[in-house]
């Protein structure tokens, strides 16, 4: 170990949250100095993310009415369960830098951003296997290089954040560029000034950030450069598979007769396939209605058929997972099997890599759009780039590899705990002598192009 590779500081462990719009994680060091993922789920070899999402609701008690929540997995359950009776939260993280978000009103009471992040961290710390108790002295969060927003106010996020983690008693609690923690492990190696590009896929949005690292006087200075992100990832190349393979047996592209006229199946019931969510809430409207009397004016009635049934048997979240699923093998495998009930019937077909492929090409274009603005933000060529470094469940799909490896050269791209690195780079700086070099404040954003 080097200079550059500064002596851990502290005796109490640091904690790494990396908390995402899609999913969040938390990474912290071990009894011997490892850094680890936090599992949730029912034993220590559960999930190491857990669903960035709350749920709400209300239960009637002797004397008054109390406000009960759920976040995760359990969110999710309780919301297929009660749809209509609860109020389902996601994408927390969009509004964390938004001065014109300032509350929600929920069953009566007012909930700011900070008590919606507060309310989450709290149900993600009971939720983690063992549960999270023994607060550390230092909290690392990661922040983007850019919040999500048309005007976001990186300083009001931060503030936010911090609000959020005063009732857990938390004496230090610091943030680092997103990007630089992923690259972590890469940039405290470094003997030499290097730009690395961070390919960030979450689950909503692709961030891409240009970091400078420079190593002087055996100290690792890192800089923020440029950034450019795209609503293109993980959700997006499940809802093509869902487009594409799901779609047309629930009676996408089929005819239904209206006095005597064939009439194509209105587009609008399958923008509902496009979130898990939608398709659940669709149960209570006047399309869902609609939907069932088109069912007996179908050409394909045993296809509508079911499609209802997929909705009135809460299976959206099911589907989504079996998709997410087969997309994952797809990138081991040149082609996969594909099984789902639906209703009375079950689709069974095989996907292949090369369809997949296919259908996403208008996603990869936008991916490289984003690459190419982001180079052009940090006035820099793809060959003044030194390495290249992929985070996140997407960066697994060949496609997407492929086309930075076209860019920058295969002999360029890292990777490596794509799913948890920057939980785990988060807690590593933690533990650092010279964290401040590696921490920001949120007046980085006007300094950032």
């Amino acid at each position: 170990m080097n200079t550059a590779d500064a002596r851990l500081a502290g005796s109490s462990p640091s904690l790494g949250f990396d908390f995402g719009t899609t999913n969040s994680v938390i990474a912290r060091p071990d009894a011997h100095g490892d850094v680890r993922p936090v599992p949730f789920g029912g034993d220590a070899s559960g999930s190491a993310s857990f669903r960035s999402v709350l749920c709400f609701w209300e239960e009637n008690g002797a004397r008054r009415s109390e406000i009960n929540a759920a976040a995760g997995p359990a969110a999710i359950r309780h919301f297929i369960e009660n749809v209509g009776d609860c109020r389902f939260l996601q994408s927390l993280k969009s509004f964390a830098a938004s001065e014109l978000f300032q509350s929600t009103r929920i069953y009566g009471r007012a909930y700011g951003f900070s008590d919606l992040l507060e309310t989450f961290t709290a149900l993600l710390f009971a939720a983690a296997m063992p549960p999270l108790t023994d607060m550390p002295n230092r909290a690392v969060l990661g922040r983007p290089v850019r919040f999500a927003g048309a005007n976001p106010n990186g300083a009001l996020a931060l503030a936010r954040y911090r609000q959020a983690l005063l009732p857990f008693g938390i004496p230090d609690v610091r943030f680092v560029h997103e990007p630089v923690a992923a690259a972590f492990f890469f940039a405290r190696r470094l003997d030499a000034a290097a730009n690395v590009l961070v390919a960030d896929f979450g689950g909503g949005t692709s961030d891409f950030s240009i970091m400078r690292f420079e190593p002087r006087d055996g100290i690792i200075h890192p800089r923020a450069i440029a950034w450019s992100g795209v609503g293109v990832a993980g959700d997006t190349f499940d809802y093509r598979i869902v487009d594409h393979v799901v779609a047309p047996a629930l009676g996408k592209g089929s005819l239904y007769r209206e006095w005597g006229t064939a009439v194509a199946m209105p587009q609008r019931f399958y923008t509902a396939l496009a979130r898990w969510n939608e398709l659940s809430i669709m149960k209570a409207t006047r399309s869902f209605a609609e939907l069932k009397t088109l069912r007996t004016m179908s050409d394909e009635p045993e296809k509508l058929e079911a499609f209802v049934q997929l909705i009135e048997d809460d299976q959206g979240y099911p589907l989504y997972q079996a998709v997410s699923a087969a997309k994952e093998r797809l990138s081991t495998q040149e082609h996969t099997p594909f099984r789902f009930a639906l209703g009375a019937t079950t689709l069974e077909t095989t996907i292949t890599r090369s369809d997949f492929e296919r259908w996403i090409a208008g996603d990869l274009a936008r991916l490289g759009e984003a690459v190419d603005t982001v180079l052009a933000r940090a006035d820099m060529s793809a060959n003044q780039i030194d390495r290249v470094f992929l985070t996140g469940g997407s960066s697994f799909v060949p496609a997407v590899r492929a086309l930075f490896a076209q860019r920058f050269g295969a002999a360029r791209i890292d990777t490596g705990d794509e799913l948890v690195s920057i939980a785990h780079g988060l807690a590593m700086i933690g533990e650092r002598d010279d964290i401040d070099l590696w921490c920001v404040t949120g007046s980085e954003d006007d300094a950032t192009r």
